[in-house]
């Protein structure tokens, strides 16, 4: 049976202490030299940061993906499945549904550049940020999401998609690195990719383990994780709360850009 399969147990346990590494708090002790003590705790903060927003924003992508799927039968983070799902809107001859979906995947696009805009906008600003900034965007986008999916419009589900699509393609363009990774927050199919070739490498076949955990492992693990737990709350929330449930998402908008500003500030406070 497969359960007796070395190989197997191998993997379970590497899942396991992988997603125990990602989830505690706090980071490794730091080891480079040359660095006094206060610049040591001044990039682990930058680390803490990046690392924690990187699963709040896992968990509001695959919470948005779920609930947008449910609402309006399209994907709202991901191009590759509203492609394959557009073909089949062609091939069945439903034309709403496939304005719909191709809105979504351009809608998704311009949330991407825009935040390259914005990007450079903030750069000008030194008091400014971006993330906050299109955290801020994001609660608004999905507020305005909710009441034009409550409305009495026809073109309800198409407003709703355009602020769900715009909102995440703006998260999925401001925050592409982590602990100097690459990542994505709203579809994780190539991370999933990554993941599973590095660990196999390294936990199976025992390529570079001797120097220690692997941070890229940890990370993906994490994000990988806070989608799937996102994605199964919206949905069950959607399903329970209809449109209501959507509201979930500016919480945890909410949550995520609150511990992030006073972070940042008691970094400042500590580099002042």
């Amino acid at each position: 049976m497969w359960q007796d399969s070395p190989t197997f147990w191998k993997i379970v346990r590497w899942a396991a202490a992988g997603l125990c590494e990602a989830f505690t708090v706090g980071s490794p002790p730091d080891r480079r030299v040359g660095l006094v003590p206060s610049q040591r705790t001044l990039m682990t903060d930058d680390s803490w940061n990046n690392t924690w927003l990187s699963y709040g924003l896992a968990f509001v992508g695959g919470y948005g993906y779920a609930a947008s799927f449910i609402l309006a039968r399209t994907f709202t983070g991901h191009l590759t499945g509203n492609f394959v799902l557009t073909a089949i809107s062609i091939a069945g001859h439903d034309w709403p549904t496939f304005f719909r979906r191709v809105l979504a995947i351009a809608l998704f696009l311009i949330g991407i550049l825009l935040s390259v805009t914005l990007e450079r906008l903030v750069a000008r600003k030194p008091s400014w940020s971006l993330l906050p900034a299109v955290m801020g965007l994001e609660v608004v986008l999905v507020a305005m999401a909710y009441f034009a999916m409550i409305s009495q419009l026809d073109t309800r589900l198409e407003l709703f998609v355009i602020c769900m699509s715009l909102g995440l393609g703006l998260q999925n363009g401001s925050l592409r690195q982590a602990k100097g990774i690459s990542v994505h927050t709203t579809y994780v199919t190539g991370m999933i990719t990554n993941l599973l070739t590095t660990g196999a490498k390294r936990y199976i076949y025992q390529v570079g383990r001797e120097s220690g955990p692997d941070p890229t492992i940890n990370l993906l693990l994490g994000i990988w994780f806070a989608f799937v737990l996102g994605a199964t709350l919206g949905a069950a929330l959607v399903f329970r709360f209809k449109a209501l449930g959507i509201l979930g998402l500016v919480a945890v908008l909410l949550i995520a850009l609150l511990v992030h500003q006073v972070r940042t500030r008691l970094r400042l406070g500590r580099k002042v």
